[in-house]
């Protein structure tokens, strides 16, 4: 989840693909979580734009890694979301540390 997030708006297929989960499930969790409002076209088309994305970073996180269920994870949001917002991206961060560290110990070991 690395990816940069650099455009205003984004179709619903390149958030899927940003945050590799089906399109299915960013539909049900539109339905699901209230604070989530992708602008739409005349023709119904999904515009997210980068805070959208980063509150589907926070479900995820909430569903995907730590397991809760769909009523938790609104029950979380709902009473935190700003200390889950801080603990997730702690946890995006700490990621991306491990695996830069990660590339340095496997280039020093090519030098060896």
């Amino acid at each position: 989840m690395n990816d940069s997030i650099d455009k205003r708006f984004y179709k619903i297929k390149e958030v899927s693909e940003l945050l590799d989960l089906p399109a299915s499930t960013l539909r049900f969790w539109e339905t699901q979580f209230t604070i989530l409002k992708p602008r739409r076209n005349d023709g119904g088309t999904r515009f997210y734009t980068p805070a959208d994305i980063e509150i589907l970073k926070m479900i995820k996180y909430l569903i995907k890694d730590k397991g809760l269920k769909i009523e938790a994870a609104q029950e979380a949001i709902r009473h935190n979301h700003s200390g889950i917002r801080r603990h997730h991206r702690a946890i995006e961060t700490l990621k991306d540390v491990k695996s830069r560290l990660q590339s340095i110990l496997a280039a020093l070991n090519k030098l060896r």
